[in-house]
């Protein structure tokens, strides 16, 4: 068995691509580069979710505010976060 290190396991798989030529060598390039697009695609699903959906707030008083306004209105048990997005503040009810 081989080392384990990142390095090592790179030169590894550099040395098996260079052996399969050309035309499947660009298999793990294309592969790559779908990975990282819906790892791109992922990331934008979830920041859309977690924030670019929901009503900003500039201050978590702002936000408490709000939540004082919601259970007049006979919503309870909100919350609020600070968004690891936008910095900004969001009510949620988890």
């Amino acid at each position: 068995m081989g080392s384990q290190k990142r390095s090592a396991r790179k030169a590894r798989r550099s040395a098996f691509e260079r052996g399969l030529g050309d035309e499947l060598g660009d298999v793990f390039a294309r592969e790559d580069a779908r990975r990282a697009q819906q790892q791109k695609q992922r990331e934008e699903a979830l920041r859309y979710k977690a924030c670019e959906r929901k009503k900003r707030y500039a201050s978590e008083a702002e936000a408490k505010d709000a939540i004082r306004s919601c259970e007049r209105h006979g919503s309870r048990d909100l919350h609020c976060y600070r968004c690891p997005y936008c910095n900004g503040w969001h009510l949620t009810h988890r």
